[in-house]
């Protein structure tokens, strides 16, 4: 005798319908937050091309030890030795440019420091 098919019933079984709701649930809510992130807009970061950093991390070159210089663009941890011996020699520095007078730094590295550089303080006295 063949198998006989079970008597028909609802279409989805109690546990499946709390499965299927919960599942719709989650949708809804993934689509809420989609659509409350700016993803309609344009809003999410791409992360192939993420947004510019706004933060430019600067310095005071005179208060700046080698390890803190060693970490601007353009300058490694011998020109940040340098620099700082340089200071402890001939004092501190009295504006940005006098920045050339530290061997190894020219007019090149200078202006691709500068934008990492704090304005230096008139000395006091003066």
């Amino acid at each position: 005798m063949p198998p006989t098919d079970p008597a028909p019933g609802p279409a989805l079984a109690r546990g499946q319908s709390l499965v299927a709701g919960l599942l719709a649930l989650g949708l809804a809510a993934m689509a809420a937050w989609y659509v409350a992130a700016g993803g309609l807009t344009g809003g999410l970061v791409q992360h192939d091309a993420p947004p510019a950093p706004t933060a430019v991390f600067t310095v005071d070159l005179n208060a700046a030890d080698a390890t803190e210089l060693a970490q601007l663009p353009g300058l490694g941890p011998a020109t940040a030795a340098r620099i700082v011996e340089h200071r402890r020699t001939h004092g501190p520095f009295t504006s940005i440019d006098s920045l050339l007078d530290v061997p190894g730094i020219g007019a090149v590295t200078l202006d691709g420091l500068r934008a990492h550089l704090r304005p230096v303080a008139a000395p006091e006295g003066r």
